[in-house]
C-alpha cells in the first residue's frame, strides 16, 4: 500500500507540474494514462489515421448522435430514462467528451461543463448561506432516494469525472474534482461486499448481495479514478478480480453473482473480461477462457439481439475486440458500426432498453473508440 501511495502521488505530482506548464491537458493525460497502466497512446498521426479509416456514414452518424445528446440536455445539467439520472449524465457526458471536447473546448463544452456540475452537486450538499459546496458525508455520487440500484450511477460517475480531471482549467474545480473522486473511491470501499463485488446498493444496506454488472462499474470507475491519481487502495481491486474469478463457470462465461450462480451470462461476460483489462489482467488463464467464450457468442453480433441488455453487451465487448486488435477488430467494427449506424432514428438518437440517451450514449462511446481521447478506452 505504501508503495502504491507512493506512486499515486507522483502520478499527481507530475500532473500538477504540466498543469503549472501550461502543457496541453489532453496529452499530459494520455501520457499519464500510458505510464500508470503501460496503454498504448496514439499520437496525433495515429489518430488522424484512424479517423481516416471512418466510413463517412459512420462519422456523420456520431455528428448527429452527439447533437442529439447536447440538444436534449436538461437546464439543471443532467439526463435521465429508467430512474437512473446520475448513470445517465455520466454516460452521456462521457459519450460527448469522447469527441475531443472537454469543459473548455469543443462544440460540446458547455454541455460537458454543465454534466460535470450536476454530477458534483450529486455528490455534494450547498449550506443554506452560501454556495459552497459541502461533501456528502458518504462520498456517493447520487442520491440514495431518487436514483434507481445508485452503485451504477456512482461507479460510471467515477468513470467521467476521473477522465475530465486532468482537462480542468480552474483550480477550484480540480480540487472540488479531486475531493469529490477522493470521498468516492472511499464509497466504493466500503460499499464492497465480503465476497468482493458490489451490489445495486452498498453491501451493508444491500446484506451483502452482489452481482457482475455494477461489480464491473466499479472497477472501471476505481481504475479511471487511479489513472487521474487518485490513491485507490489495491485490495479493492484485488478483491474484485478474485470475485470475478469465482463467479467464472467451466465454458469460461461468469455468472449473475457469487450467490446465483447459473449458466453463464454473456453481457456480464464481456463486461468482467473489459473490467479484468482495466486491471491490467490480460494473460490469466480466467481472462483467456473468457476471451474464448466471448469470441464464441458474441463476435458475429450475438445472432441480433438474441439475448437481453445488447447494448450493454457490446459497450464492454467493443472494448475487448478494440484492445485485442488487428484484423479482428477491423472485421468486428465494420459489422458493429454497420448495424449501429442502420438503427439510427432521423433526429440522431438510437432507442430500445432503459431509454433513448441510455442507448444513444452506448452507442456512441462504442462508435468513438477509436478516436482514443479518453484514457480509460484506449489501448
Amino acid at each position: 500500500m505504501g508503495l502504491l501511495k507512493r506512486l499515486n502521488q507522483f502520478d499527481f505530482q507530475r500532473n500538477e507540474i504540466a498543469m503549472a506548464l501550461n502543457l496541453n491537458r489532453r496529452r499530459m493525460l494520455q501520457a499519464l494514462a500510458a505510464s500508470t497502466a503501460g496503454g498504448f497512446v496514439l499520437n496525433p498521426t495515429q489518430r488522424a489515421d484512424a479517423a481516416s479509416n471512418m466510413d463517412p456514414k459512420w462519422s456523420a452518424a456520431i455528428e448527429k448522435g452527439l447533437d442529439w445528446v447536447a440538444r436534449t440536455q436538461s437546464r439543471r445539467g443532467s439526463w435521465t430514462a429508467g430512474g437512473y439520472p446520475t448513470a445517465m449524465t455520466a454516460l452521456a457526458g462521457a459519450a460527448l467528451t469522447m469527441s475531443g471536447s472537454t469543459t473548455t473546448q469543443g462544440p460540446y463544452r458547455d454541455a460537458i461543463g454543465k454534466a460535470v456540475s450536476f454530477l458534483i452537486d450529486q455528490a455534494a450538499r450547498r449550506t443554506k448561506d452560501s454556495d459552497k459546496l459541502i461533501p456528502r458525508n458518504n462520498g456517493l455520487i447520487g442520491d440514495p432516494l431518487n436514483d434507481n440500484r445508485y452503485t451504477y450511477g456512482h461507479g460510471f460517475s467515477m468513470l467521467f469525472l476521473s477522465q475530465v480531471l486532468g482537462e480542468e482549467e480552474y483550480e477550484d474545480r480540480r480540487e472540488e474534482l479531486i475531493q469529490v473522486l477522493e470521498n468516492a473511491v472511499q464509497f466504493s470501499g466500503r460499499a464492497q461486499t465480503k465476497s468482493g463485488g458490489w451490489g445495486y446498493v452498498s453491501a451493508e444496506a444491500g446484506n451483502n448481495f452482489d452481482e457482475g454488472s455494477t461489480t464491473i462499474t466499479q472497477v472501471q470507475g476505481l481504475r479511471g479514478c487511479r489513472n487521474a491519481g487518485i490513491v485507490v487502495p489495491k485490495e479493492v481491486i484485488d478483491n474484485a478480480i478474485e470475485y470475478i474469478y469465482k463467479c467464472k463457470n467451466a465454458d469460461g462465461g461468469i455468472s449473475y453473482s457469487s450467490r446465483n450462480r447459473g449458466t453463464s451470462r454473456p453481457a456480464i461476460t464481456a463486461a468482467a473480461l473489459a473490467g479484468l483489462y482495466n486491471a491490467g489482467d490480460y494473460t490469466s488463464e480466467e481472462a483467456k477462457a473468457m476471451l474464448a467464450y466471448c469470441k464464441k457468442n458474441l463476435f458475429d453480433l450475438g445472432g441480433g439481439n438474441s439475448f437481453g441488455h445488447w447494448h450493454y453487451t457490446y459497450l464492454y465487448y467493443a472494448q475487448v475486440v478494440y484492445r485485442e486488435g488487428g484484423t479482428d477488430w477491423e472485421k468486428f467494427r465494420t459489422k458493429l458500426y454497420n448495424k449501429i449506424v442502420n438503427e439510427q432514428d432521423s433526429d440522431g438518437k438510437w432507442t430500445g432498453n432503459i431509454g433513448p440517451i441510455y442507448v444513444t450514449a452506448c452507442n456512441l462511446i462504442m462508435l468513438q473508440l477509436e478516436n482514443a481521447y479518453l484514457p480509460i478506452y484506449q489501448r
